[in-house]
């Protein structure tokens, strides 16, 4: 098992986010998590990414370890789980080549460091372009494809990725897509939150439905998009 993660609750101030969420996933899987703005979808990245406090009880491991005992930093540059954030998040006045090289601040394996990049550019043609463009002027798509780059650069075991489809135009999206789909093939595991419940379904293998900070739907991602209760809810019928 890669990641589990038991009874996960957290709360801002006294508003209680997640109520309780286990799941697991394991290596080389690619699983989603969908539900509505406000069911508690980034927040449980956040979580796993250590960037919320979590409340008693909460348990999660990542290869046997126990993730409480990490913080965010650490989550990166020693377990390897890598983040992309809802917005991008990007560094806007530094050039596409300076936030992938940013991302391997903690790495040493130089060779290793030089064979992603030029991956990251056969992967995303249109990084390897805009080398020394700076970040901030990029279009949505491109942005998309440098926050995922830049996941990648940073030695990655897990990506955690947080809305990849927002903002994108359908045909961009299923480039970003199908470049994460490359990536998984190549040995990287992959959870993805979406509101784009039928394409996450169809790029996953299993899925996890959220609904006010609680799982209610688990499944292959099949069974799921056959599931009367996520046509009706989440997928227009």
């Amino acid at each position: 098992m890669l990641l589990t993660v038991e009874d996960l609750r957290v709360s801002y101030d006294n508003i209680k986010a997640l109520h309780g969420v286990s799941f697991r996933i394991d290596e080389g899987e690619i699983v989603c998590i969908i539900g509505a703005n406000g069911a508690g979808k980034s927040t449980t990245l956040r979580a796993i990414s250590r960037l919320v406090p979590v409340e008693a009880g909460t348990k999660m491991t990542f290869l046997g370890r126990d993730l409480l005992q990490y913080p965010a930093d650490k989550v990166v540059s020693e377990l390897g789980i890598s983040h992309v954030p809802e917005g991008r998040r990007l560094f806007d006045n530094l050039t596409v080549m300076e936030n992938l090289r940013l991302a391997t601040f903690a790495r040493k394996d130089g060779k290793a460091i030089g064979n992603d990049l030029e991956r990251v550019f056969s992967i995303f043609r249109r990084l390897s372009e805009r080398q020394d463009q700076k970040a901030g002027t990029l279009s949505g798509g491109e942005q998309q494809m440098l926050a995922v780059g830049r996941a990648f650069m940073s030695g990655r075991k897990i990506m955690l990725l947080d809305e990849p489809s927002m903002g994108l135009a359908p045909l961009l999206m299923m480039n970003v897509f199908d470049s994460l789909a490359e990536i998984n093939r190549e040995g990287t595991t992959i959870l993805v939150v979406e509101q784009n419940a039928r394409m996450a379904l169809q790029f996953a293998g299993r899925g996890y439905v959220l609904e006010n900070g609680r799982v209610v739907l688990e499944g292959r991602s099949g069974e799921l998009l056959a599931d009367p209760r996520v046509k009706k809810a989440y997928l227009g019928g």
